[in-house]
């Protein structure tokens, strides 16, 4: 589903990233690791194709990113969910709406899919919170809406970056729990975090696979994590 042969990335003649050969399977999940500043983020835009290897190649659904047009990469991200680092949405509009914006988006009638986004919400446990505006939701409330919106269009890859940097320990297991759910229905997910205390838990409740990026290169982690 992803694979990355000898894939990089670099930029004003640093490279950030180098020499990257992996392959994520379908229904798989893993977890990336690593300092900031390591490149964790750089990693995951270049999954989407919101950044292209600058060496390598990265290759996802079977399509080279380097390759695709701006409509092939438009149509391979409504199979790619991503769970952005800092939370945003449209301040002014209900976080019903914010949640269905990919689907206008992708312009799917989104009143043909009130049911499923009722029954997304609830889910997520934001079913009371559905007409309040972002403003008025609590940190881990937003991260749940943002998982909520990364799927809303039903993506086969699930891409979360820090998605529990700025929650509560008790909030952290809500949403690892319902990305093992995700990950049990198929769905391949990658979480980009630093919380070690999390992957250890995840490790009791699913199989996953710990990356561990450190001096521009992505290894597997050992065991004693």
């Amino acid at each position: 589903m992803i694979e990355l042969q000898d894939a990089g990335y670099g930029y004003d003649g640093r490279a950030l990233l180098s020499g990257i050969n992996l392959s994520l399977a379908p229904g798989s999940f893993h977890f990336l690791t690593g300092p900031s500043g390591a490149g964790k983020t750089t990693f995951l835009k270049l999954l989407y194709a919101e950044l292209t290897a600058t060496n390598g190649r990265v290759r996802v659904f079977g399509e080279d990113t380097k390759q695709l047009s701006r409509d092939a990469v438009s149509d391979m991200r409504r199979r790619i969910g991503v769970v952005h680092q800092d939370c945003q949405f449209l301040d002014h509009l209900p976080m019903r709406e914010n949640v269905a914006l990919p689907l206008t988006v992708t312009r799917r009638d989104v009143s043909s899919e009130a049911a499923n986004l009722d029954e997304l919400l609830g889910w997520v446990g934001l079913s009371q919170q559905a007409g309040s505006l972002p403003p008025e939701l609590s940190g881990g409330e937003r991260q749940r809406a943002a998982l909520a919106r990364a799927v809303i269009t039903s993506p086969e890859i699930i891409l979360a970056d820090e998605p529990t940097g700025n929650v509560d320990w008790e909030m952290s297991q809500k949403l690892l729990s319902l990305l093992v759910q995700l990950n049990k229905m198929g769905k391949t997910v990658v979480v980009a975090t630093h919380d070690l205390n999390l992957i250890r838990t995840a490790k009791a409740q699913v199989a996953t696979r710990v990356l561990r990026i450190a001096a521009g290169s992505i290894q597997a982690a050992g065991a004693d994590l």
